[in-house]
């Protein structure tokens, strides 16, 4: 990172960042472009290990792509309000980011309860659950083991 004094490489103030967004960019390898898509997500810390969890239909163009290639991006950003400057080169927008890459799998059956839990719980305060088994069925669970990941900032008053 060119701007060391933005870096942030801290685990648990990346976390805090994460915990503060509401949706994950996910790139996959496409054949002449990647493919990138916004996805609900659910994050998890164990050790120094983060892992996200995110869900989709059963079909589609992600499982397709993520059976030719398990390797992916992500981001994840918090854009504060732009501050206007006299000049524009004296404007600026403050902003926390995430960004990494790892590698992306699919849940077991028996793993789909706890992995949305953990998504759910990126959006909600309740402490469990319910789930309708129909649509368990109808949904699959992606898990992205982090493998690099960093953070950024910039905050003015």
């Amino acid at each position: 990172m060119r701007r060391k004094d933005r870096e942030i490489t801290d685990l648990d103030e990346i976390m805090a960042i994460m915990r503060g967004c509401s949706v994950c960019r996910v790139a996959f390898f496409d054949d002449d472009y990647p493919y990138i898509v916004p996805l609900n997500f659910g994050v998890r810390k164990d050790g120094g290990q983060i892992t996200l969890f995110f869900h989709c239909a059963n079909a589609g163009k992600k499982l397709e792509l993520l059976k030719r290639c398990d390797k992916v991006a992500f981001e994840l950003d918090s854009p504060r309000q732009f501050i206007d400057g006299d000049k524009a080169c004296d404007s600026t927008m403050p902003f926390e980011s995430v960004c990494g890459n790892g590698t992306l799998e699919l849940v077991a059956a028996e793993g789909k309860i706890p992995a949305l839990n953990i998504l759910m719980g990126q959006y909600s305060d309740k402490g469990s659950f319910e789930y309708d088994e129909r649509l368990l069925k109808a949904v699959t669970v992606l898990k992205l083991t982090v493998n690099e990941i960093t953070g950024k900032r910039l905050i003015r008053e």
